[in-house]
């Protein structure tokens, strides 16, 4: 019998760069999916084929580190992960659909990692905790893939429900809803992608943590959440990486402003947050482009009550908050400006609060 299971994107909202930080974030599934069918067998090895035309790879149920490369070590470190918690999982056949934009800033190696994750755990009749999975899928992606990426998009794929955002907590990792239904309220969400691809398994993103890392050693905590305001800072030796800590303490308060004024339908301030979220992401966390800068600021001067760089930088997608009857001029002066700069036109999408990973349905 095979097995089908799905897992989305996601967008984060606001907290960028805090999840490894103990700090807080506030995403949402995406309503784009990617599906996993699965036939098991008792082969102890995985053939995996891919929609986008790669594969089959193959994978032993016993793989370590270092011996798949590409999109399929995604696959194998799940594999890993689960070997390494006591999962022992079948061998079979494997094929991979997904409708989320890889190198957007969705999170399409989370999505995989979930649904991966989700068909072994179905074909062993094995049922783990959401924060457990989330933890083996991070394994995975960390120890296997080699990015050092924090819980959040795990998190997001694995507890995204419709029309929530989820409050997510990383120093004592728990997960709170929060209403997000801009569209009851007149406004949208439009998802901006600039088609300029990133990958977080180069050297930047590691960059970062390992600078607040240090900034965390000079101050004598254990993460930054423990620092209790900016004048702290002062203690940090390194400029650089005081600028960076200071990013990481205005984006907690900013994600429980954020959370504050959804939960009274505030999107006017929503957006300014946003807004405030991506200038300190530009200058204190310098993990912006000129050209991601462009779109959001172009969002705003239309219209948007706020335009952010969503993801871990160096490209993929801006969010904005938009009254009904900007959408169209947003999006338009949005066209104008980049292909004004000699820019890739962006696609602009308007999306909302999904559903989080589950069994799928259909053929």
């Amino acid at each position: 019998m095979t097995i089908r299971y799905h897992a989305p994107g996601r967008v984060n909202l606001i907290g960028e760069h805090t999840d490894y930080n103990a700090g807080f974030a506030l995403p949402i599934a995406l309503p784009q999916k990617t599906v996993v069918s699965f036939d098991p067998d008792s082969s102890g090895v995985l053939s995996v084929s891919s929609s986008l035309g790669d594969g089959p790879v193959r994978i032993g149920v016993d793989t370590v580190p270092g011996e798949v490369t590409g999109w399929a070590a995604y696959v194998a470190g799940v594999v890993w992960a689960l070997s390494n918690a006591g999962i022992a999982v079948p061998g079979g056949r494997m094929t991979i659909t997904s409708e989320v934009a890889i190198g957007s800033g969705l999170s399409s190696s989370a999505a995989l990692e979930c649904a991966v994750l989700g068909a072994l755990l179905t074909a062993v009749g094995d049922d783990v905790d959401p924060v457990e999975q989330a933890y083996i899928a991070r394994q995975a992606e960390n120890e296997y893939v080699g990015a050092p990426t924090g819980l959040l998009d795990q998190l997001a794929s694995l507890f995204g429900a419709p029309g929530q955002a989820l409050l997510i907590d990383f120093r004592d990792v728990t997960v709170q809803p929060v209403p997000f239904d801009p569209e009851a309220a007149g406004v949208a969400l439009l998802l901006i992608d600039s088609r300029a691809r990133h990958a977080h398994a180069g050297g930047q993103y590691a960059a970062r943590r390992a600078s607040c890392e240090r900034a965390a050693a000079d101050l004598g905590v254990p993460s930054l959440r423990e620092v209790p305001d900016v004048s702290a800072l002062q203690a940090v030796r390194d400029p650089v990486d005081a600028r960076r800590a200071r990013h990481v303490l205005t984006e907690n308060r900013r994600v429980l402003d954020c959370v504050a004024a959804l939960e009274s339908a505030d999107f006017t301030t929503v957006g300014a947050l946003w807004t405030a979220s991506h200038a300190s992401m530009r200058d204190d966390f310098e993990i912006t482009t000129g050209h991601l800068d462009l779109i959001a600021e172009t969002a705003e001067r239309a219209g948007a009550f706020g335009a952010r760089m969503t993801g871990g930088g160096f490209g993929g997608c801006v969010i904005a908050l938009v009254p009904d009857e900007r959408v169209t001029a947003v999006g338009e002066a949005v066209a104008r400006a980049v292909s004004a700069a000699g820019c890739p036109e962006p696609t602009i999408t308007r999306t909302h609060a999904g559903a989080g990973a589950g069994p799928a349905t259909g053929a």
